[in-house]
């Protein structure tokens, strides 16, 4: 098992609009999240899908000849349409992220945005015990929504996701990243300048100084796996 074939076996080239709400699990890769995919291939090969999100793994997959699309779980891409297809469909869904204060208003702003959205509940992203992440388990499979977004950051996201599946949800799940906390205060996180020319990386270096370190530093320590991982390891 190597980064290459697991990712060749499980990635999804673009968005099933037909399906969006159906069973199964999905998780987004950029180059920050690859350097935890190639440390935990048994936990992201569980998944149904992984999607592309970051437009240096874009181009880089389709200069290795694999055609992809850049899918990100927010509102410039697979969120809005995920959003629409639960209305659509009269199902419903659920949040799990982030601070409470922050699901508080993303919850309210998705809310003003999609008043026909039968939210089946929500909550933080962060756990006190054991007992508590297992309550939080249960609140899911107890609620039964068709549709769970879980938005903790990689790998606790996905091994949070893995876990709601071996319990029992069999659902669509999907993985967010930082849409929750993004859209706290309104709908498009992202300028619309900064969408257009894929330059998403540096609005959020702008937004939050945290991440300065991310880009500078891990994005191309990842780069620099993800082409060795791809012309150099050989498929086991």
């Amino acid at each position: 098992m190597t980064p290459k074939n697991v990712l060749i076996n499980k990635i999804s080239r673009k968005f099933d609009k037909s399906n969006l709400t159906d069973s199964g699990s999905y998780t987004f890769l950029n180059p920050f999240s690859y350097l935890f995919f190639r440390k935990n291939l048994t936990l992201f090969s569980s998944f149904d899908g992984i999607y592309i999100d970051g437009i240096v793994l874009v181009r880089l997959l389709r200069i290795f000849g694999i055609k992809v699309d850049r899918v990100s779980f927010d509102m410039t891409s697979l969120a809005p349409l995920v959003i629409e297809e639960v209305i659509k469909t009269n199902k419903s869904i659920y949040f799990i992220g982030s601070t409470t204060d922050a699901i508080n208003g993303f919850i309210k702003v998705i809310s003003n945005k999609w008043p026909k959205l039968k939210i089946a509940s929500f909550r933080n992203g962060y756990f006190s015990s054991p007992n508590d992440r297992l309550d939080a388990i249960n609140d899911i499979l107890h609620k039964n929504p068709e549709v769970v977004v879980i938005g903790m950051g990689t790998p606790y996201q996905e091994q949070f996701l893995v876990e709601l599946k071996e319990n029992g949800f069999n659902g669509a799940a999907y993985t967010c990243g930082g849409f929750i906390h993004q859209t706290t205060n309104k709908v498009s996180y992202y300028p619309l300048f900064y969408d257009k020319f894929n330059l998403r990386w540096l609005y959020r270096m702008i937004d939050e100084p945290k991440l300065i370190k991310r880009y500078v530093l891990d994005y191309p320590k990842s780069t620099l796996l993800f082409v060795s991982d791809f012309l150099i390891n050989t498929d086991a």
